[in-house]
């Protein structure tokens, strides 16, 4: 049964196996790909799995390049703007960040057997392609009723306060293994302290003892008064790619049906830091610091078939495996709190206090991604024009996270009970203006994987670390258009523009509840309720791309 919110959380991360490893919501983001290819499969929205005759569909369909009656040598680039809005409750900010990129550089070679009948050819392709770029900054400023201390305070219940104290030369909590790290950051950095009468019950550093006309309320004569955040601010960097290299074969039976396979080795290279601060009344604040480095390779494999039921009309079919990956995470965060206001129950003032993890630790694990299935049907339309559909349906609840031995994570029955099936439409034509000149256009359509439940932050989702925050996908849509121009019959050029919309929401921490017996005002379980922040990144793409035919 899915996790309602709950104060286990500690014990939840650690019976996982892998208290550092990458959560259900980063196993999401690591799966996901790009439409990157040439600008003319760009500009054609990517619905290529039909058509063929692209270097791009080494990717997707490879019975794509059983099409090929040449031998080519194929580069792309690109200049891409991203621009990520962001409204919490009112409040919007935004960040910029543009990047040039190669897209790719692929050769595919052509072999005529000589037959009119049969085989026809074989074709050989090799490819670098970058199916995902992670490039993006982003910012989320503003208010809510809760802070990042009340969170920490609130997942750290059970958890004696003796075993969060670490000792000169001797106890290091960080390296308990039923203890998660953002308890032990938190409690070392200031961010909240245990009840009186109690070692495993906390509550947040930022509030009063004994203030008449409490909000809030403790079990018992001790009331605590919770201070609101007059302003909460995340800054999020990303960095890096996935960059897959194709080695592909085909084949063309008698101009019929066109046969291929994908060998792709991937390499996996991804970089996020965050500052994360809360401002109080007084002058009082704290702040979090992240940074989370992902690196690794895996591999797959690509299988697909064209039919060509009559000269107007061909029909694809293709199964792109799941990647198989070995990952290992590096991780540092650091945190603390100034707290000018608050002196404790014998009247001493608390200091300004901080802390921060072991330097230079990782860990390992393997990480299994969905597979895809694409459906593809494209039409001929006399010497000119032609117009191509592609149906893309892809089972997040496949995605699977094991330990370095190969065992099973426990968020992989997360995944199961947050996620389904994402479905992507790609739609493309073309008009041959002239011989040499060609207009094209494009769009692409792909809904979330993310359960309305999940993306409305009604359970409480464990994040791996100390980085406390994250974003839930909304659904991505992008449009084309592209230009090409054939100058000889061997030399051409293809530009292509590209404008792609992604929604998220982003939660600076998750919602979960206290302890039962601290109560609201009306007697009623208190939670920690974290507001979604919309997200908006769009992204404008100018692509292009140089072939030669031989």
């Amino acid at each position: 049964m899915k996790k309602i919110t709950c104060v286990v959380a500690a014990a939840l991360w650690v019976s996982t196996g892998a208290l550092m490893a990458q959560g259900e919501m980063d196993a999401y983001k690591l799966s996901q790909k790009d439409m990157n290819g040439t600008a003319r499969f760009i500009g054609m929205g990517g619905a290529f799995g039909a058509l063929g005759g692209d270097v791009s569909v080494m990717s997707t369909n490879p019975a794509g390049l059983g099409v090929f009656r040449s031998s080519e040598i194929v580069t792309s680039v690109s200049l891409n703007t991203m621009n990520t809005n962001s409204n919490f409750n009112g409040t919007t900010a935004s960040g910029d960040k543009t990047r040039f990129n190669l897209d790719n550089f692929s050769y595919v070679g052509y072999f005529p057997t000589g037959n009119d009948e049969g085989i026809i050819g074989w074709n050989f392709g090799f490819g670098y392609h970058r199916a995902k770029s992670f490039d993006r900054t982003y910012r989320v400023s503003g208010r809510q009723s809760f802070s990042l201390a009340d969170y920490a305070a609130a997942i750290s219940f059970g958890i004696d306060e003796s075993d969060l104290i670490s000792v000169n030369g001797g106890y290091d909590p960080y390296f308990n293994p039923n203890i998660s790290w953002m308890s032990v950051l938190g409690y070392e950095g200031g961010y909240f302290g245990a009840n009186p009468g109690s070692s495993s019950n906390y509550h947040s550093a930022f509030g009063e003892w004994n203030h008449s006309g409490s909000k809030y309320k403790q079990s018992g004569d001790t009331e605590w008064l919770y201070y609101e955040p007059s302003n909460s601010t995340l800054t999020v960097t990303e960095k890096g790619g996935i960059d897959q290299y194709n080695f592909s074969f085909a084949t063309n039976i008698s101009n019929l049906v066109f046969l291929g396979a994908t060998f792709a080795v991937t390499d996996m290279n991804y970089r996020m830091s965050s500052t994360y601060d809360e401002t109080f009344g007084g002058g009082d604040y704290l702040y979090l610091d992240n940074s989370l480095s992902t690196d690794g390779t895996g591999y797959a494999f690509n299988i697909g078939a064209i039919v060509r039921p009559a000269d107007f009309l061909r029909l694809g079919i293709a199964y792109n495996s799941p990647t198989w990956y070995k990952l290992t995470d590096y991780y540092y965060g650091q945190a603390g709190t100034s707290i000018n206001g608050y002196y404790d129950l014998n009247g001493n003032h608390a200091p300004d206090m901080k802390d921060a993890t072991p330097e230079y630790q990782y860990s390992e694990y393997r990480f299994r991604t969905p597979d895809r299935w694409i459906f593809s049907a494209a039409g001929i339309i006399g010497q000119n024009a032609l117009i191509s559909v592609d149906y893309e349906l892809s089972n997040f609840t496949n995605t699977r996270l094991y330990d370095v031995d190969g065992y099973e994570l426990e968020d992989n029955e997360f995944i199961k009970e947050d996620f389904r099936s994402t479905n992507t439409l790609r739609v493309g034509a073309e008009y041959k203006v002239t011989p040499q000149f060609a207009v094209r256009a494009g769009g692409s359509w792909q809904s979330s994987s993310a359960k309305t439940s999940l993306q409305d932050g009604q359970y409480e989702i464990y994040t791996a670390g100390t980085v406390p925050h994250y974003t839930v996908d909304r659904g991505v849509h992008s449009y084309s258009v592209g230009l090409g121009y054939r100058f000889t019959r061997s030399l051409y050029m293809d530009l292509a523009y590209v404008f792609r919309e992604h929604k998220e929401n982003t939660y600076l921490f998750s919602n979960v509840a206290f302890a039962d017996d601290v109560k609201d005002i009306n007697g009623d379980q208190l939670y920690v309720n974290s507001d979604p922040a919309s997200l908006n990144t769009k992204t404008h793409r100018v692509a292009l791309t140089l072939g030669y035919k031989f």
